[in-house]
């Protein structure tokens, strides 16, 4: 077994993500860089990220409600490691 403390927090948040949701597409970008030195900022370089994920799980559901679903895999990392999460959360068929 891996320990996930090592891991780089992109990699944990999709292994998280897979696991919950077994996505079809699914691309964590870590967008720290963009944040040096603004509020949030903790110098670890891994505080802010976006996920564009598809998923069966979200067909029925509203933007919210998918965005809940995946709050609510990373609901420990977003209380301790990431800042900031950006997230298109679509079911698949769903349009661009």
């Amino acid at each position: 077994m891996t320990d996930t403390t090592t891991l780089p927090l992109a990699d944990l948040i999709a292994r998280r993500l897979h696991d919950a949701l077994s996505p079809t597409q699914l691309v964590v970008t870590n967008d720290s860089h963009h944040h040096a030195g603004h509020m949030g900022d903790d110098g670890t370089g891994e505080s802010h990220f976006s996920v564009d994920i598809v998923a069966a799980d979200f067909v029925g559901q509203s933007r919210v409600g998918r965005q809940r679903m995946v709050n609510r895999a990373l609901a420990d990392l977003l209380a301790t490691r990431i800042h900031a999460l950006a997230i298109r959360a679509r079911a698949p068929g769903d349009g661009d």
